[in-house]
């Protein structure tokens, strides 16, 4: 039940931080925070990571249904493994249903996380980020051990 309720946290961090960048922010617009290391600004992105799969919303949003009806189908095997496989797979699929609500209600992903090295990205994306780098840690680890 945990883990739910932190998909759930993410989901809603997700939907607010991108409600409030819509609010305040206009399409483009780019503002320094403090100390200009990370910089607020409005992107509208039709695609996957790094701009891919641009404008294949019906493509995106059944992945990303996929992979919730396979965690839901093996939910039960999921619930006896590791804290950092659930976490990982909590922070991953609480992300992709964040960017799958925005591709649902937008046709597009709202980004607005800038730190000029890298693209503009999202609460959403940072939990895909950290839940699949946790998931491949586990997988390297394991296949190491044996």
């Amino acid at each position: 039940m945990g883990f739910l309720m932190g998909g759930i946290l993410l989901v809603i961090l997700d939907q607010v931080s991108k409600w409030l960048a819509t609010y305040y922010l206009h399409l483009g617009e780019s503002v320094a925070l403090p100390g200009h290391l990370v910089y607020l600004t409005l992107v509208h992105n039709p695609g996957a990571a790094f701009g891919l799969f641009a404008n294949a919303t019906s493509f995106l949003v059944a992945l990303a249904l996929a992979l919730l009806l396979g965690v839901w189908w093996y939910r039960h095997v999921i619930a006896r493994q590791s804290f950092l496989l659930k976490l990982g797979l909590t922070l991953s699929i609480g992300g992709a249903v964040g960017n799958v609500i925005d591709r649902i209600r937008l046709g597009y992903v709202v980004d607005f996380i800038d730190v000029r090295v890298w693209p503009v990205f999202n609460v959403a994306d940072c939990g895909i980020v950290i839940g699949v780098a946790v998931l491949f840690w586990l997988l390297i680890t394991a296949e190491h051990q044996k």
